[in-house]
């Protein structure tokens, strides 16, 4: 047993070795300093990504992000431009990126198993001349995440084989749970559940860009 690995836990990366083995080197060769062709064919057509960052203390957020395909723009072989759309104000995602600027990002497309992992540092960009290309339905995005590339790497297939993602027998009734208006009702008390999902159908409505 490593002396990393007591107590069912595994505590060094050597106790990791020996119990997962080593990568192929086609596998650490897959990792690229940059996007070539596949990658941003990818990101062209790609519909949905998740956004990853931490704050300066290391406290991590996941966020999804979603437009029509192609809505990350790639500038050249290490920038891309994701834009910003109207959300919750919460900006959990904006404020790490202002104490931390490495974040993380995971293309998927839509009946494609293999998806693209993209990660680098991120700053917020407000210029005028910047946001307007981005614009939908004549509303440019309050901001926009100028990414420099420092690693792509693809995924294969394997968690979406084990998941069936994209099979239609696999998808659930969305009528199987309550609303989102109902869910938040009962995580908050006070609301009307009927009263919230109200509102955000309305968000849905008018305020998607």
């Amino acid at each position: 047993m490593s002396s990393g690995s007591a107590n069912g836990r595994i505590e060094d990366v050597e106790a990791l070795r020996d119990r997962y083995g080593t990568p192929k080197s086609t596998t650490e060769l897959k990792r690229l300093a940059r996007l070539d062709q596949h990658c941003r064919a990818l990101i062209a057509a790609s519909p949905f990504l998740v956004l990853g960052t931490s704050d300066a203390e290391g406290n991590q957020d996941v966020s999804p992000r979603g437009d029509p395909p192609g809505f990350v723009k790639v500038l050249d072989d290490s920038h891309l431009l994701l834009p910003d759309r109207p959300g919750n104000r919460l900006l959990d995602s904006l404020s790490n990126l202002v104490a931390q600027p490495k974040v993380g990002l995971l293309f998927l497309v839509p009946g494609m198993n293999e998806t693209l992992r993209v990660n680098g540092t991120a700053r917020i960009v407000t210029d005028p001349g910047v946001l307007e290309p981005l614009a939908v339905d004549g509303k440019p995005p309050p901001s926009a995440l100028l990414i420099e590339v420092q690693e792509a790497y693809l995924h294969c297939a394997k968690a979406f084989l084990r998941s069936k993602l994209w099979e239609s027998e696999t998808q659930v009734d969305r009528r199987d749970f309550p609303s989102l208006g109902k869910m938040i009702a009962d995580q908050i008390a006070g609301l009307d559940a009927e009263e919230t999902e109200a509102g955000i159908q309305e968000f849905y409505k008018k305020r998607l860009y």
